[in-house]
């Protein structure tokens, strides 16, 4: 346990002295939704609101989160079959932009439908779970699942997707942002994730 809260420790301190994408340079919002008409639309949505469960949805994402996660498909260190060819040919321009794009737009929590099962998951993001080990999500997404730059937005995201990538981390399919995630994957059980997933989706 102890060493799993060094690692979050750490995590956070790198997220404390992040800047803001955008800080340095221009991104090019014109070409971002050229971009994303063309093609990000067709799972995303373009307000990045994403009406499939299957795929997340980017809106109020953090710009920076987004870029390191198109240049992880594009080099492979993230695996899928559906992303990477379409950031392939995405130059680091324009995954700033794309992510400066998705950050602007409006996300909305999904109302509330199990209180009792909403109760649990509340629990386990805010607390962990003593007993197994497994720290409190909101250690380092936030008490409002907000995020960093560094660390993705989880408010408002589509349960499904949570789920699955929970899943994922849990049997190392999501190779990257592992080091962290997959100890924590490990240690939730099957109503804890499920509860915890249901909960998220409420944050706003």
């Amino acid at each position: 346990m102890r060493s799993i809260g060094m690692q979050l420790a750490g995590v956070m301190l790198a997220a404390t002295f992040a800047l803001p994408i955008g800080a340095a340079e221009a991104v090019d919002l014109a070409r971002a939704e050229e971009i994303v008409s063309g093609r990000c639309f067709l799972c995303h949505g373009m307000e990045g609101e994403s009406a499939s469960p299957v795929f997340p949805r980017l809106a109020g994402q953090h710009a920076d989160y987004i870029a390191k996660q198109l240049g992880d498909f594009k080099s492979g260190k993230r695996n899928s079959d559906t992303m990477k060819p379409q950031a392939e040919e995405l130059t680091p321009a324009e995954m700033k932009a794309l992510g400066a794009f998705f950050q602007a737009k409006v996300v909305g929590a999904r109302p509330a439908k199990d209180p009792e099962l909403l109760a649990v998951g509340k629990f386990v993001f805010m607390r962990g779970n003593q007993f197994s080990g497994l720290p409190a999500c909101s250690t380092c997404h936030g008490a409002k699942g907000l995020g960093t730059p560094q660390l993705p937005r989880l408010a408002g995201q589509h349960p499904r997707y949570i789920e699955d990538q929970i899943k994922q981390f849990n049997k190392r399919e999501r190779t990257n942002d592992n080091a962290i995630m997959h100890t924590i994957a490990s240690k939730l059980s099957e109503l804890e994730t499920h509860a915890v997933a249901e909960f998220i989706a409420t944050l706003d």
